[in-house]
């Protein structure tokens, strides 16, 4: 796969309710197929897409994610309809559903940027590292021993720290036996 194409679907993942998603219009036009077509088939298979397969963007989350995107209304624009969002597993289902040899051509070039995506996020998900790195500057920083510097040095510190062992309260049916 060529690096832009990967590039170029990795630019149409958007987080939308906490999912990694691409937009019914944006999989159509990689797919080269109408969005209706598109849609038209996904509702005469609806069961294949439970809620956190495929959902329908509501008008905030529209407005949102075309006022910090920049999404173009003239890219997405013309709509009767909020656009459906599409999870990973609901791209993974469009498959089955659209049985064409570019369907499946590009069904897994995204599913190779999502898994790009996805191992960005597990290189960078070194946050104690990153907090510890944050305190030694914050230290640096503080010559004059600023309260409010103390104050982020402390919480800092506490999120560092791993949280202490909880006893259990109530009945352990466990135990019993």
């Amino acid at each position: 796969m060529v690096k832009n194409e990967l590039l170029k679907i990795q630019n149409m993942i958007y987080e939308i309710r906490g999912y990694k998603v691409m937009l019914d219009n944006d999989i159509a036009a990689l797919y080269e197929v109408e969005t209706f077509n598109l849609n038209k088939a996904v509702k005469r298979n609806i069961e294949r897409f439970p809620g956190d397969f495929m959902f329908q963007l509501t008008k905030e989350e529209w407005e949102d994610l075309t006022f910090q995107n920049g999404i173009s209304s003239k890219r997405h624009g013309g709509r009767r309809f909020m656009p459906y969002a599409f999870t990973e597993q609901g791209v993974a289902m469009l498959a089955a559903v659209l049985n064409s040899q570019k369907a499946i051509d590009v069904n897994i070039s995204i599913m190779r940027a999502f898994v790009k995506l996805r191992q960005y996020v597990f290189l960078k998900s070194d946050t104690n590292e990153q907090i510890a790195e944050l305190r030694k500057l914050l230290m640096l920083y503080i010559e004059k021993n600023d309260k409010r510097v103390n104050e982020i040095i402390i919480a800092l510190n506490n999120l560092i720290t791993q949280p202490k062992e909880t006893k259990k309260i109530g009945f352990d049916p466990e135990s019993s036996l």
